[in-house]
């Protein structure tokens, strides 16, 4: 598969990240494991560039501080959009940052809103995305099924692009 890095593939990506707001973030440990936990995107809009609100003390702070590579996948069954972006990852400490991005629902996390002390960024610059964006209504699906069933064939699984950024 050829990789494109036309506009029009990226905006694609851009619209399928729009509709899937949780990714797992993927670091690697001390041991050079992978560690990943679910990481609310903290933007409406992406430029090439991701952010997540993190506690400094957290560990992925220090995972990424040792390995900035990081892998973020995204998945939304209901509508079968898949995603997985690579990318350096960064810890920003920046208020002014926090607070363009702020919305109440982090407040969960950092009950003193943008100005919480414990209140981190994690800003990943998105080398590559692949992304499946796949036939998602239930009649697709059960043609789907009838065919590979009746056929021995598998079902057309729909767009698939890698796309560089």
């Amino acid at each position: 598969m050829d990789t494109r890095t036309d506009e029009e593939a990226r905006d694609k990506v851009v619209a399928l990240l729009r509709s899937i707001r949780v990714a797992m973030m993927a670091t690697r440990g001390e041991a050079g494991t992978f560690h990943a936990r679910p990481m609310a995107t903290a933007q409406a809009t992406f430029d090439g560039n991701l952010w997540f609100f993190t506690d400094i003390h957290s560990p992925k702070v220090g995972e990424i501080a040792r390995d900035p590579q990081v892998l973020l996948t995204f998945a939304d069954e209901s509508s079968q959009t898949y995603l997985s972006a690579s990318g350096r990852a960064e810890v920003v400490r920046d208020t002014a940052k926090a607070k363009e991005l702020w919305s109440e629902a982090a407040r969960v996390w950092f009950p003193k809103g943008a100005d919480d002390p414990a209140l981190g960024l994690v800003r990943v610059a998105v080398d590559l995305v692949e992304y499946w964006d796949g036939p998602s209504s239930t009649m697709v699906m059960a043609y789907g099924y009838v065919k590979a069933a009746t056929t021995g064939r598998r079902p057309d699984p729909g767009e698939n692009e890698t796309v560089r950024f």
